[in-house]
């Protein structure tokens, strides 16, 4: 009975929490970065998980607002490339790069990522973790 009532005090984390936390760590941008890095090292890759990284940095950057037209015109081409190409090209050109005695690095570029004159909003929904279906 005891350990019940310990149980029911205990504050679990949500995938709410969980997804929050994820979003704000993702501010900065060197672990952005090395979290889509990490990604992309994995030997079995999941083409859905480099997806729903790279919209989790986006993501990121709305709440910040520092997304750039610029930006969201890129994440849009690629985003549509893989879904329709689950990634292998990515995937390929860091597997060759590795076959080569080379590694992929991300680095954070020396620009200020606040929100400048091209900074534009956008609403959350669009980048649900459901992957979209282009055809």
């Amino acid at each position: 009975m005891i350990k019940s009532q310990n149980m029911k005090k205990m504050k679990m984390p949500t995938s709410d929490s969980y997804r929050e936390s994820l979003i704000e760590s993702l501010k900065d941008a060197e672990h952005a970065g090395a979290f889509i890095g990490a990604i992309l090292e994995e030997k079995d890759p999941e083409p859905a998980l480099l997806r729903n990284a790279i919209r989790k940095v986006i993501e990121a950057r709305i709440r910040m607002n520092a997304l750039s037209d610029s930006a969201k015109q890129h994440h849009e081409k690629l985003d549509k490339m893989l879904t329709a190409s689950a990634g292998s090209e990515i995937y390929c050109f860091v597997e060759l790069l590795e076959a080569l005695g080379f590694k992929l690095g991300i680095t954070v570029a020396d620009i200020e990522l606040s929100a400048d004159s091209e900074s534009t909003q956008i609403e959350e929904p669009q980048f649900s973790p459901e992957p979209a279906n282009f055809v």
